[in-house]
């Protein structure tokens, strides 16, 4: 067993490598170019919902409050007509990055306590490489990714973005097992 004040620099060092190379495969490459696709007519669309001064959150359209009401003819009627979506909306203005990037590298730091914990817990101070690579690498793997195949599932995400993610994921799991395992404790 090895404690988690003996894991404190794979745990930062691998925050900083997979924050390094997220930003690479999110701003630098094309990898992700095509997640979001455009809508017709973006600027009439826009121009209609500004007038409703819809506030930060996520929305479902058309909304039903109960089972009851969702199996309604009204409801249904809906459904119909379309359009069906589910939405995230955002403050206006300019984009600030700064928030969303500070709070990916605590993520990151929290994963990477995660993956101290279940190789500190299974593995001594001096143990093999390739163990110390699979416990971490497959807990920061899980962490990363596996949460993300909901979005498909049950929120309509193409299956090819959330590809995309879970190849983002092995990669940020396969840094954070190499870190582990270059700085595990002897």
């Amino acid at each position: 067993m090895t404690g988690l004040t003996a894991l404190w620099l794979p745990i930062l060092l691998s925050s900083v490598f997979v924050f390094l190379v997220s930003s690479i495969l999110h701003m630098a490459l094309p990898w992700h170019k095509g997640d979001y696709a455009k809508v017709p007519n973006e600027d009439k669309v826009r121009d209609a919902l500004r007038g409703f001064a819809i506030p930060p959150g996520e929305y479902m359209m058309p909304h039903c409050g109960s089972s009851q009401e969702m199996k309604s003819p009204e409801f249904t009627e809906k459904l119909k007509q379309g359009p069906v979506m589910m939405m995230t909306v955002l403050p206006s203005g300019p984009f600030n990055m700064t928030p969303s990037l500070v709070q990916w590298f605590l993520y990151s730091v929290v994963i990477g306590i995660f993956a101290a914990y279940v190789a500190g817990r299974a593995l001594p101070a001096g143990a093999e490489y390739l163990s110390v690579f699979r416990f971490a690498g497959v807990t920061a793997f899980v962490a990363y990714s596996m949460g993300l195949t909901q979005a498909s599932i049950w929120n309509g995400r193409g299956w090819g973005t959330t590809f995309k993610f879970l190849v983002d994921g092995m990669i940020y799991g396969l840094i954070t097992a190499g870190t582990f395992g270059w700085l595990w404790p002897k």
